[in-house]
């Protein structure tokens, strides 16, 4: 049995749809960022970063979450999470889902915690607004990709490892002034996406309750 270790709505997300997608046997253990739970010398022995999520897998203790979905797409190939291997579509996958964990959600970081690279106030602030920015452009990309291919799903018809990776950090973005879902291929993607009774099952034991992006 897989232990994911998590809190509502974080990294984790991907993670656990993909969980329900496989239909694997699975416990949540909860960590309560609130108390600082991701510090606690217990957690660090499992992440040393401090970060959530972490995949225990047997004797596998796994972080990072784009390793992660990987693991678990070639744990269970037979699903379909990922393209054949050396196929050029295993190529686009890979694409995406790299852009999406080192450029979106690294900028999504900035524009969420401004202040780890701030002195004061103004120049957080600042921060924040520019991220904020070059987030919008990274969603107008992946928008006109969309647009481009045959969807509903960003690597086409089939859904894949990456889609509840996009859907996580689209739903990070509910706050902004042009949210993801403004966009009209992305926001027909986050509904496709939604709709799939897998990541309705992770939301609801997350206690993820609406507006879902």
């Amino acid at each position: 049995m897989y232990q994911l270790y998590y809190y509502p709505g974080n990294a984790n997300l991907a993670p656990h749809i993909l969980l329900e997608e496989i239909g694997a046997d699975y416990e949540l253990v909860l960590v309560d960022r609130n108390k600082s739970e991701h510090k606690s010398p217990a957690y660090l022995k499992l992440n040393p970063t401090g970060r959530i999520p972490v995949l225990v897998d047997g004797g596998l203790v796994l972080y990072e979450t784009a390793a992660i979905c990987l693991h678990l797409a070639d744990r269970h190939a037979g699903v379909g999470l990922a393209p054949a291997l050396g196929s050029n579509e295993r190529a686009e996958f890979y694409k995406w889902l790299v852009y999406l964990t080192n450029t979106v959600q690294a900028e999504l970081i900035l524009y969420f915690y401004p202040e780890r690279l701030a002195d004061d106030a103004a120049a957080a602030a600042q921060i924040k607004t520019h991220a904020e920015s070059r987030v919008g452009g990274m969603l107008d990309l992946i928008e006109a990709t969309l647009a481009a291919g045959t969807g509903p799903f960003l690597l086409g018809a089939q859904y894949r490892a990456v889609d509840p990776y996009l859907l996580m950090l689209c739903r990070w973005t509910r706050g902004m002034h042009n949210p993801a879902r403004s966009r009209s291929h992305l926001g027909r993607f986050l509904d496709a996406v939604m709709a799939r009774p897998a990541t309705q099952r992770a939301f609801a034991a997350e206690g993820i309750a609406a507006p879902f992006y």
